[in-house]
């Protein structure tokens, strides 16, 4: 399908700023009417992964896959349970490893790539008698998603009618760098408080095989890639982590509708992450690039408290059922 540089999404006043958009929703959103049931789910390595489906005994259902150090209880995926709840979907939302408030039990936690995981989510959602499945992720999540679905090609689920992708960073390398620089470093400090804590948490617990000493040092999305998550997920080092996990290489094969909705103004992603040539190439993806929505962002102050990503979400999954 075209590229869609335009868009429909308009920031309320004093808002047309990414930094903005990304920042407001994390420290002033909070949404509460939404109640989950929590099942625990086991993995085939011994592991387990927290579930929370949020149902109003529909026969669809919506997958969400959060971003990096997120979990079911963001702001964000509550705000797309609440209105897909109100649209007559049920929702299952997952933590991935480590990330539902309990350090998991093996040796890896989560990346960009965990399909095997989204797998047993998708697995579990048919056997619950879901037959129209639709899939959505967010930024590190919407990567997920977006190779899940390339990877698998024709073989998807039959269950699976299409999906919806915010804020993805394609190619996981140049997100990464860019995230790192010394301007951006408010965010990235953020992201490595967490993580740092989750390795030396996880060191007490069982031997990872990584030596973590010095690792309150580590200034770079890169460097953290290169001393954990590439060893403990089989990787040769973070580079062969961003090149085998980058969504954009697999969007070609995409089998199901995907809409990919990127801002220009997201503070997190380089050019490289908006994948125009593939959506031009392949009839099932769609790119939608605002001006301005920032990481995850997209606000609007509607007497429905809904963001406009939900809405969009909501309209491209009616448009393609």
């Amino acid at each position: 399908m075209p590229w869609m540089e335009s868009s429909s999404y308009t920031p309320p006043p004093l808002f047309a700023n990414g930094h903005l958009q990304t920042l407001y929703p994390y420290f002033f959103r909070k949404i509460k009417d939404v109640d989950y049931t929590r099942t625990r789910l086991s993995t085939h390595d011994h592991d387990f992964i927290d579930v929370d489906l949020s149902s109003i005994g529909s026969d669809r259902v919506l997958i969400i896959s959060h971003g990096l150090e997120g979990s079911t209880d963001s702001q964000y995926i509550r705000g797309m349970a609440r209105l897909f709840n109100q649209q007559g979907y049920d929702v299952l939302a997952w933590n991935m490893r480590s990330c539902s408030g309990e350090i998991n039990r093996s040796k890896r936690f989560y990346h960009a790539g965990v399909t095997d995981d989204l797998d047993l989510m998708i697995n579990h959602a048919i056997g619950l008698g879901y037959k129209n499945i639709s899939l959505m992720g967010f930024s590190l999540g919407g990567n997920l998603t977006a190779l899940y679905l390339g990877q698998k090609g024709k073989s998807v689920a039959s269950e699976i009618t299409n999906a919806v992708v915010f804020s993805v960073p394609c190619e996981l390398g140049h997100s990464a760098e860019k995230i790192s620089q010394t301007r951006y470093r408010f965010y990235l400090e953020g992201f490595l408080v967490s993580m740092r804590q989750k390795i030396i948490e996880k060191s007490k617990q069982i031997d990872l095989g990584v030596d973590y000493s010095g690792i309150e040092k580590i200034k770079s999305f890169r460097e953290f890639d290169n001393r954990f998550t590439a060893p403990l997920h089989g990787f040769k080092d973070a580079q062969d982590y961003y090149d085998t996990n980058s969504c954009r290489r697999w969007l070609e094969s995409v089998e199901v509708p995907l809409l990919i909705v990127n801002a220009k103004d997201d503070p997190f992603l380089t050019k490289e992450c908006f994948p125009v040539r593939e959506a031009r190439r392949n009839k099932n993806l769609f790119l939608e690039t605002p001006k301005s929505g920032g990481h995850v962002g997209f606000v609007t102050f509607d007497s429905d408290r809904h963001y406009w990503s939900e809405k969009r979400a909501q309209d491209f999954l009616s448009e393609t059922n």
